[in-house]
């Protein structure tokens, strides 16, 4: 394997990994390998496209559980770069080299990419080449230029759409907490334990992302068992509850409570 390697986690996005795939190809470097982990995806499977498989856990996709599973993957490759990429994320031509050359630069950092959240594709979908003409960051991260790093970021702003760390990082780390199973939490989850183990959390801006438009809920209450069940989860590691625009926005529409000491659940 590449001293490279790219992390994806699919469950049931076909086209998504397929035309994330063709993004990878127009990469400026092909020193690289795509690791797919497929989730209760027995189609991705049988297409042989994916590296390692996991079932559905009883209480949902094992997010944080496939994360480390490609991880563990890559580094029996002999990857010495972990690039975790969505699987709803097309990457710039310059994403993967970016990446690898911080991290070269600065292993003791975990490094996030800005990215861009696109509108629904024209017929024939997106133009891979004019993604660049696209590029608007999203504003509530940071979103450094091409050419300019960010050191010392809020851990509450780390996502898993798009990052990338050494591999010593990534052990330092010990990965994402398994006990969050569904959606939400783990990535926050993961930017503590980082800064536990004693790295660095920072923006690189040569590393561009565009995410692929799809239909979303706002506030996400299709999943408002996960959020609650993992929010917990984290305010019993650290002490505070993440994700609470989600939760004043689902005790709004009656679907969550708080008691009197401020701990959250689902209304019965």
């Amino acid at each position: 394997m590449s001293a490279t390697a790219v992390v994806t986690v699919v469950h049931h996005r076909g086209e998504h990994l397929a035309r994330q795939r063709e993004s990878l190809a127009a990469s400026s470097t092909d020193a690289f390998e795509h690791v797919v982990v497929a989730m209760d995806d027995p189609a991705l499977v049988a297409s042989g496209v994916a590296g390692a498989a996991l079932p559905r856990a009883p209480l949902g996709l094992p997010l944080a559980a496939a994360r480390n599973r490609g991880a563990e993957v890559a580094l029996a490759g002999g990857a010495r770069t972990l690039v975790f990429l969505d699987v709803d994320c097309l990457a710039d031509a310059d994403l993967v080299d970016a990446y690898a050359d911080v991290v070269a630069d600065e292993p003791g950092t975990v490094w996030s990419g800005p990215v861009t959240y696109l509108d629904p594709p024209p017929p024939g979908g997106y133009d891979l080449a004019a993604l660049r003409e696209l590029d608007s960051p999203h504003p509530a991260r940071p979103a450094p230029d091409p050419g300019e790093r960010v050191h010392g970021a809020d851990p509450d702003l780390f996502w898993s759409l798009s990052f990338a760390c050494s591999d010593t990082a990534w052990r330092r780390s010990g990965g994402f907490c398994e006990a969050y199973v569904g959606y939400g939490g783990e990535d926050t989850d993961f930017a503590r334990v980082a800064l536990a183990a004693g790295l660095d959390l920072g923006w690189v801006g040569a590393a561009r992302a565009f995410h692929q438009w799809h239909p979303v809920s706002r506030p996400p209450v299709e999943h408002v068992a996960d959020v609650v069940r993992n929010a917990r989860i984290f305010h019993e590691r650290w002490g505070t509850w993440p994700m609470l625009g989600w939760l004043e926005a689902f005790e709004e529409r009656g679907l969550v409570v708080r008691d009197h000491e401020g701990r959250w659940s689902l209304s019965r």
